[in-house]
C-alpha cells in the first residue's frame, strides 16, 4: 500500500494534466490534520461526486465536525475524483486518497459513504474499487475498512445491500459515536491510553453482529428476502438471534450545536457560502415528499443559536452568503425575526442572506421586505409542484391561483426580476389538462410581472417527473410511462418555449427510470447496479457518465424487467422491499393518506392537528427527557390524536 509520501510525490506529475487541480490538493481552510498515531479511531468520509458538489453537503460537514471533536478519533474527506483525475489515478497506481493526510482509504478503520441520492449509486462502487477495496462486502476481511452508509436514499438500502457492510438509517450525530466506539473495542484499544489490551484479534463476522445491534444499524447480511412467484416479496427475515426485525431511524432530539469552521473551498463550487440549519422535519404533509415523511418531527434552533453560529461561520470563513436552511424555512417559527435580527447583526458586513425553501402560503409581505433589505434582489424560489386544485388537492399542497398570483406579484414588485417556480408531472391520475395548467400559471406569473417591472421580468420554471419514493403515501402508485412523459414535456415546450423570458428546465425521462428502479427496487437491483458499473456506467446525474444502455443490458443479463418496478400499480397489501426499515411513520398511516389522494381530501399542517402518524409514540420516550418547544409537534395526548387515530385501518405495521 502506497504511502502518503508516494502519494503526494506521484500526484505531482499528474495533476496539471488535469481540469481543476484544486479539487485534488487538500490544504483548504478549517480542514482539520490530526496525528495519525495519537488517535484509535480513524474514519474517511466520502461523497461520491466530484469536490465542486461534494464539499458542501451539510450532512458530511456535520459529522465531519462530530468526529473531530473527539481526541481519540479523527476523519478526513474523499471525493469521487473527475473522469480525467480517475483515468490517470488509475494509469499511475494512485488508490484514492483523503485530502487532509493523502493517505489511502484503505488505511482508514471506518468508511462513511453519504448517498443522499440514487444516482450516487455506481459512483459509490467506483470510489470503492478507485480504493483498492473489494466492491463486494462479503468479500472483505479483517483487514479492509469497515463501509458503512447513510443519507436519505438508504431509506431503502437494498439495491445496495451487497455492497455496503452497514447502512446508518437516520440521522447520523449520535450514532456515529456509537460505531467509532464499538470499531474501537473491537481494535482491542483503550481508549484512554491508546495501547494494546490483552483481547483477541477481531473477526469481521462478530463485528458486523454487534453493529446490528446498535439502534438504527441495518447491517443486510444478516437478513433474507423470500420471493413470491410473481416476483413480488414475500417476507424479510433476520437470519441471527437478538437483532430487530424492523430497524427504526435514529433520532437527535435536540439539534447539537451546527458546525462553524467551515472549510473553504481552494475552486469556485456549486454552494459557496456559510449554511445553517435552522430546522429539521417538516408538518406539511406533502403526499410526494420524502424528505418531509422520513425527518419528523419538526425540531428548531433558538433565533440566538442560528445567529451565533453564523457570525461565528463567517468569521472563520470570510463567505459572503448565508444561507437558513430547512424543508420550509418561511414555517420556521420565528423566521420574521431570525431575518430582522441577522439583518441588524451582520449590517454593513455586504452579505447576502437567503432563504433556499420557502412555501407560498407562509412568505408574508413582511418576510418579503426584511429579504429585499438584506439581499442583492435578483431570483426567488417557490415551488407549487402543481397548477390546478385537483392535483393540488391530490398531493396535499393546497394554494389557491390566486395566492400564487398575488405572492409573485409582490416579489417582482419589491424588486426581484428572476422567479423560480417547480412543478412535477407524474403527479397520481394526472391529465393534459393538468400539464396545460402549469403553462398557464407560467404565462400568468410572468404577465403580472411585466405590469411591474416590464420586460425586466424573467421566469424559470423547472418541472421534474414524479418518482414515488419508499415511506411516503405515494409508494403504492406507478409512475408515468415514456409515452405520457414525452407527452407531457412535448405540450410544455410547446407552450413555453416562445417566451424568451421563460426558462424552462426538464427532466429526462430516462433520469426518472433510473432513479425509480434504484428507488424502489428490492435485492435484486444490486446486480443490475453492479452490471451497469462494470459496463461503464458512472456519474449517472451527469451527461458525461451516463450509459442508459449499460442500464438495459444488465436488466436483461440478470433476467428483470424494468417496468416492474417503474409501471406497476402495487397492492394494497404488498410487502415492499423496505418493510424491515421504518422512519417511524406507520404503514397504515401512510395507506390512509394514500386512500384520502384519490377523493381529493386534504390534510392540514399537522403542527395544528395531530394525524397519529406515529412518531409521538414512537419516540416518546426521547421526548419526555427532552422537554420543550424545540419539539413542533401537537401534544401526545391530544384529543385530535386519539380521535383520528381511532378511526385508521390496520393495513400492516
Amino acid at each position: 500500500m502506497l504511502t502518503s509520501e508516494q502519494i503526494e510525490r506521484k500526484l505531482d506529475k499528474i495533476l496539471l494534466k488535469v481540469q481543476k487541480p484544486g479539487r485534488y490538493v487538500g490544504g483548504e481552510l478549517n480542514s482539520i490534520v490530526k496525528d495519525w498515531d495519537k488517535v484509535s479511531a480513524r474514519v474517511a468520509f466520502v461523497f461520491p461526486d466530484i469536490y465542486d458538489i461534494g464539499v458542501s453537503n451539510v450532512g458530511l460537514k456535520i459529522l465531519y465536525d462530530q468526529v473531530n471533536q473527539r481526541e481519540d478519533a479523527l476523519a478526513e474527506r474523499a471525493y469521487a475524483p473527475w473522469l480525467d483525475m480517475e483515468a490517470l489515478m488509475r494509469e499511475h497506481g494512485i488508490p484514492l486518497y483523503t485530502l487532509e493526510s493523502k493517505r489511502p482509504l484503505a488505511c482508514f478503520d471506518l468508511i462513511g459513504i453519504t448517498l443522499p441520492y440514487e444516482t450516487l449509486y455506481t459512483n459509490a462502487l467506483n470510489v470503492l474499487d478507485l480504493a483498492g477495496i473489494p466492491v463486494r462486502s462479503i468479500d472483505r476481511d479483517e483487514t479492509h475498512p469497515v463501509i458503512i452508509a447513510g443519507g436519505h436514499s438508504t431509506m431503502n438500502p437494498e439495491p445496495m445491500h451487497a455492497f455496503i457492510d452497514a447502512f446508518v438509517i437516520g440521522e447520523g450525530e449520535e450514532v456515529i459515536h456509537d460505531i467509532i466506539n464499538l470499531v474501537q473495542k473491537f481494535k482491542g484499544l483503550r481508549v484512554e491510553t491508546f495501547e494494546p489490551a490483552n483481547l483477541p484479534t477481531f473477526k469481521r463476522e462478530d463485528l458486523l453482529q454487534e453493529l446490528a445491534k446498535i439502534p438504527g444499524v441495518y447491517v443486510p447480511r444478516f437478513y433474507k428476502t423470500s420471493y413470491m412467484d410473481d416476483g413480488t416479496i414475500a417476507a424479510i427475515e433476520p437470519t441471527i438471534p437478538d437483532i430487530p426485525k424492523v430497524i427504526t431511524k435514529r433520532i437527535v432530539p435536540v439539534l447539537p450545536p451546527p458546525p462553524t469552521r467551515f472549510i473553504v473551498p481552494n475552486i469556485d463550487v456549486v454552494h459557496n457560502r456559510v449554511s445553517v440549519e435552522i430546522m429539521r422535519g417538516c408538518t406539511r404533509g406533502c403526499r410526494f415528499c420524502h424528505a418531509g415523511m422520513i425527518t419528523r418531527p419538526v425540531r428548531e434552533r433558538s433565533v440566538e443559536e442560528v445567529l451565533q453560529a453564523a457570525e461565528e461561520a463567517i468569521r472563520h470563513s470570510g463567505f459572503e452568503d448565508l444561507a437558513f436552511l430547512s424543508l420550509s424555512s418561511s414555517d420556521y417559527t420565528d423566521i420574521l425575526e431570525l431575518v430582522t435580527k441577522a439583518a441588524e447583526r451582520f449590517a454593513g458586513k455586504h452579505l447576502n442572506i437567503g432563504l433556499p425553501s420557502l412555501r407560498i402560503e407562509s412568505v408574508s409581505i413582511d418576510l418579503m421586505e426584511k429579504l429585499r433589505e438584506n439581499g442583492r434582489a435578483s431570483g426567488f424560489t417557490l415551488a407549487p409542484e402543481a397548477a390546478t386544485e385537483r392535483m393540488r388537492r391530490i398531493i396535499n399542497k393546497f394554494i389557491p391561483d390566486e395566492d400564487i398570483i398575488n405572492t409573485t406579484r409582490e416579489i417582482y414588485r419589491r424588486g426581484w426580476t428572476t422567479i423560480k417556480l417547480y412543478f412535477m408531472i407524474g403527479h397520481p391520475s394526472e391529465t393534459l389538462e393538468d400539464v396545460q395548467a402549469i403553462a398557464d400559471l407560467c404565462k400568468r406569473v410572468i404577465a403580472e410581472g411585466r405590469k411591474v417591472i416590464g420586460m425586466k421580468a424573467k421566469l424559470n420554471a423547472g418541472v421534474s417527473t414524479f418518482v414515488p419514493k419508499s415511506q411516503t403515501p405515494f409508494q403504492w402508485v406507478s409512475c408515468d410511462t415514456p409515452e405520457q412523459i414525452k407527452a407531457k414535456q412535448a405540450l410544455l415546450r410547446r407552450e413555453l418555449g416562445r417566451d424568451r423570458n421563460i426558462k424552462l428546465s426538464l427532466t429526462s425521462a430516462e433520469d426518472s427510470y433510473l432513479e425509480a428502479w434504484l428507488s424502489r427496487g428490492d435485492r435484486r437491483m444490486a446486480e443490475v447496479v453492479y452490471s451497469a458499473w462494470k459496463g461503464g456506467s458512472k456519474f449517472d446525474a451527469w451527461e458525461e457518465g451516463k450509459k442508459y444502455d449499460a442500464w438495459m443490458k444488465a436488466f436483461e443479463e440478470h433476467g428483470l424487467d424494468p417496468l416492474f418496478y417503474t409501471h406497476r400499480q402495487r397492492r394494497t397489501d404488498e410487502v415492499f422491499p423496505w418493510e424491515h426499515i421504518t422512519a417511524a411513520v406507520r404503514k397504515n398511516f401512510l395507506f390512509q393518506d394514500f386512500r384520502q389522494s384519490l377523493e381529493g381530501q386534504i390534510r392540514v399542517d399537522c403542527r395544528l392537528n395531530c394525524f397519529a402518524c406515529g412518531i409521538l409514540p414512537t419516540f416518546a420516550g426521547l421526548r419526555r427527557e427532552n422537554p420543550g418547544d424545540v419539539w413542533k409537534c401537537p401534544d401526545v395526548k391530544s384529543p385530535a390524536r386519539t380521535a383520528i387515530s381511532e378511526q385508521l385501518p390496520v393495513v400492516g405495521d
